[in-house]
């Protein structure tokens, strides 16, 4: 036999690619890191590059010489860009078709993309926004994810369209500016636009729609889109033009700086750095270059960012503290405005004490004002000047982990939020009379004592794990504090002397000191939060803690919640006891089954507890089965929902078997009562006087279908279980063929059945009517709902535009008989007529939900073989 080298050269080159793949798949979260720490340091290399020429006084200067009417320009325009972002909100919730009051809507939009601003990864952070606000108001999770996609495709579509423009109308000042031909510009510009009157033309059809790699994406009518298109237009027009106004005059006509500022966006979002820091500044000062004075163009961009970023954050968090204030209490439509309020206030709040932080941090490697510090010499003594300045700056550090503290409603994190701004405060005065500095603190301040009741969450605030995202942002700030330190010194010679230099005029090495001392607070807070030791006991239950829950559960209405009975998930108790949690644990899910069990005023620090404690393991939280009601609950706990499929309700005062679609009932019923099948309904004490007949019938069900017993969210055949509930039974000749035990809810509220097993010589039809005789028996003793289970990836959405995640389960659905009959036992609830709700798997840290769901699957089937095999 000969191979052929080409054959083998080409099988070992696809191995090699098939190695490479899988080594790039495993690393990727490392790869994308520290390719976002190499964007973040070229962007500072290439600003400290293109200033070398600049000294901060010049800076100042120009600054200074500024002329007011510019400023007020740029907050006019500001206003103008983020009332047209309004109208995406207004038509993404029409295309999913959602009505919700107009002022919850422009101001949780005006909230979702102030915050998404100033902490970038705008989808992220105004989707979470946009879901904790919307949720409440009946939009589902798939339906707040669809509008968070289409108001991200409908900005980057109107930027594009804005784009071509700007590079057709004045390509040759653009060129210049540049140095690019303009009969290049002018070409993108034609197909820019082509692309978008194409795109415009498609959604004329009966049947539009865009086909992306495989996948029909349905589009607006095009009248939204021409409205969209206009919004993008006069946004990006308003928040172009408010760096524009700051610049100074002639520097380049508007409609080539709108294509230079469309180019900077697009850039900055794409770094996913936060907030373009860095980016955005690097490409605007690259294209200006020797347009304008460089001094004049990064004056006009530090302006920028205070007036477009800064100020919006700043109106969202009065916003915000008005609504907890509730002064519009006595309008109806003002409610819903405080409503918002509510949802609102953690990210909010919590985002703008990261701009807060961030002042701290780079006020302390930058000189104080000169008047501010002569003022200091005559009435503050030095030491308590430079104490100040470099309790400041670590101050700065710790507001980080604060900040990120609120946004999880923590207690801890407020009460050091409050203190530390207090200290802040006066530290702003003592340190150069900061008063802008002081301002923002007491805004900050003031919102937070307002939204008091929105952070009640009794957790550590030094035992929270924070995200590789969350140190990627730190490492960001730390990056641009020293880049400002060597732009704003470098005409200081530095010495080994300068660390040991104090005095009122000393500002190069107070600044010096202001960096280490913020190096050695974050090296600090990494070494205590990476490397201290997880707490991850999960102890099993005692007959205690169990009987502990069984009072709780013969309280409420939920009849699922007896699987407590048990024994085999480990419960976590509310602090007063009135609610629990049962979980397992499977590799690193921690899996919650079914929302908290109790009264609902006692689920929210119990979520939030239930959170942490498996992110402090080291672990993920996940909630399994879990109703649309609670979904508000687990976005604010920092959780994604996805549809696992449908729950059966049937509602039991209008059950009986008449009419035609309950026929083949009747006729189970009746066939089984001339075969001499009997029906019967056994006491606790009954089915364990007959627990081996049950046995039996049991050993039979298991051999015959081959199966293996599962746990957790279903019931396995344990005789101190099932001595615990009533079991309903079906006889022949005083034999037991078939049984279900019963589990009930507090107040006759619900009703199901768990474990079912029948032998394999049970008369045909024995499921169907041990199903009918349970539900009239039930019915009869005055329950009012039976729950018949839930038909997993079932009631997933079939549109083309629906998430990834709906569009694998429908196939499973569909297509997945080999493995589990999807479709089938769809079909045989169906015949109950029941009422159909919706069921999520919800999943903390950003994690693929399938595998979370991989975790549960192996938790509920006893193992990875239980999860491969029957």
């Amino acid at each position: 036999m000969v191979v052929h080298s080409d054959s083998v050269a080409a099988q070992r080159l696809a191995r090699l690619r098939l190695r490479a793949a899988h080594l790039v798949a495993r690393h990727r979260p490392l790869i994308g890191r520290v390719a976002f720490l190499l964007v973040v340091l070229l962007a500072a290399a290439t600003i400290t590059n293109l200033l070398d020429e600049i000294v901060w006084s010049d800076l100042m200067d120009a600054l200074g010489a500024m002329p007011l009417w510019r400023p007020i320009a740029a907050v006019t325009l500001t206003a103008v860009s983020f009332v047209a972002l309004s109208a995406y909100d207004f038509m993404a919730l029409r295309f999913v078709g959602h009505r919700i009051a107009a002022r919850s809507v422009v101001l949780t939009s005006f909230c979702a993309y102030a915050v998404g601003n100033a902490a970038g990864f705008g989808p992220l952070t105004g989707g979470a926004i946009r879901f904790r606000f919307y949720g409440p108001h009946g939009v589902p999770p798939e339906d707040a994810a669809r509008i968070v996609g289409y108001v991200t495709a409908a900005f980057g579509i109107g930027l594009a369209a804005l784009t071509s423009l700007g590079l057709l109308i004045d390509a040759r000042h653009l060129s210049e500016t540049i140095g690019v031909p303009s009969l290049v510009l002018r070409l993108v510009g034609i197909v820019i636009l082509v692309l978008v009157v194409a795109l415009l033309a498609q959604s004329l059809q009966p049947h539009r729609g865009l086909k992306l790699r495989g996948t029909v994406v349905r589009l607006p009518p095009a009248r939204d889109i021409l409205i969209q298109l206009v919004a993008t237009l006069v946004d990006v027009a308003a928040a172009a033009g408010t760096l524009w106004v700051l610049l100074p005059p002639d520097t380049v006509p508007l409609p080539a700086f709108i294509a230079i500022y469309a180019v900077a966006v697009g850039v900055g979002i794409a770094s996913h750095v936060p907030g373009g820091l860095g980016v955005f500044e690097t490409v605007v000062l690259a294209a200006l270059a020797g347009a304008a004075p460089l001094e004049s163009v990064l004056g006009a961009l530090v302006l920028y960012r205070i007036v477009y970023y800064v100020l919006p954050l700043l109106v969202a968090v009065v916003l915000v503290a008005v609504a907890e204030l509730r002064r519009f209490a006595r309008d109806p439509s003002a409610a819903l405005v405080a409503e918002a309020g509510a949802a609102l206030a953690p990210l909010v709040l919590g985002t703008l004490m990261l701009v807060v932080a961030t002042m701290l941090i780079f006020s302390g490697v930058t000189p104080s004002d000169d008047a501010g510090e002569a003022l200091l010499a005559r009435f503050v003594p030095l030491d308590l000047v430079e104490a100040a300045h470099f309790v400041s700056s670590i101050l700065g550090v710790f507001l980080l982990l604060v900040a990120r503290g609120l946004v999880h409603r923590l207690d801890g994190a407020w009460w050091a939020g409050v203190v530390t701004l207090a200290v802040a405060f006066v530290f702003a005065f003592l340190k150069g009379f900061a008063y802008i500095e002081a301002t923002l603190i007491a805004v900050l301040l003031v919102a937070l004592l307002a939204s008091r009741r929105e952070f009640r969450r009794p957790a550590s605030l030094l035992h929270q794990r924070l995200t590789p995202a969350w140190w990627l942002a730190v490492a960001t700030l730390v990056i641009a504090a020293v880049t400002i330190l060597i732009f704003a010194y470098k005409d200081v010679e530095y010495t080994h002397r300068l660390w040991w230099q104090f005095e009122f005029g000393a500002d190069a090495p107070r600044s010096l000191r202001a960096l280490l001392g913020i190096a050695l607070a974050v090296a600090a807070g990494a070494g205590w939060l990476l490397l201290r030791s997880p707490k991850i006991p999960v102890p099993p239950p005692g007959a205690e803690e169990i009987a502990r829950a069984v009072a709780i559960v013969a309280e409420q209405p939920v009849a699922d919640a007896n699987l407590v009975r048990m024994g085999d998930k480990s419960l976590m108790f509310s602090e007063d006891g009135r609610a629990f949690i049962m979980y397992g644990r499977r590799g690193q899910s921690w899996i919650a089954l079914f929302d908290p069990i109790g009264p609902r005023d006692a689920w929210h620090d119990l979520v939030w507890r239930f959170v942490e404690t498996a992110r402090e393991a080291g672990g993920r939280a996940v909630f399994y089965q879990v109703g649309p009601q609670s979904l508000s609950l687990y976005a604010d706990a920092g959780l994604s929902a996805f549809k696992l499929g449908e729950m059966a309700h049937i509602p039991l005062e209008g059950f009986d078997l008449k009419g035609s679609k309950r026929s083949s009932f009747r006729h189970a019923v009746n066939r089984a009562e001339r075969d001499g099948v009997r029906f019967a309904i056994l006491s606790p004490a009954e089915a364990e006087a007959a627990m081996a007949e049950l046995r039996a019938v049991s050993d039979a069900w298991l051999a015959h279908h081959a199966v293996r017993e599962k746990s957790f969210s279903l019931g396995h055949f344990d005789p101190a279980y099932l001595a615990t509930q009533p079991v309903a039974v079906l006889s022949v000749e005083g034999r037991i063929v078939a049984f279900a035990n019963i589990a009930t809810g507090g107040d006759k509220a619900q009703v199901t059945v768990d474990l079912m097993r029948f032998s394999p010589d049970a008369p045909n039809g024995a499921m169907e009517t041990l199903f009918v005789h349970v539900l009239m028996h039930y019915k009869a003793e005055g329950y009012r709902e039976f729950v018949l289970g839930m038909a997993p990836l079932a009631g997933l959405s079939e549109s083309p535009v629906a998430p990834l995640w709906h569009r694998v389960g429908r196939a499973a659905f569909e297509h997945g008989r080999a493995f589990y009959n999807f479709h089938g036992l769809r079909a045989f609830k169906n015949k109950f007529q029941p009422v159909w709700e919706p069921r999520y798997m919800a999943v903390s840290g950003g994690i693929n939900p399938v595998l979370a769901l991989r975790d549960v699957t192996a938790h509920i089937s006893r193992g990875m073989h239980g999860l491969v095999s029957k």
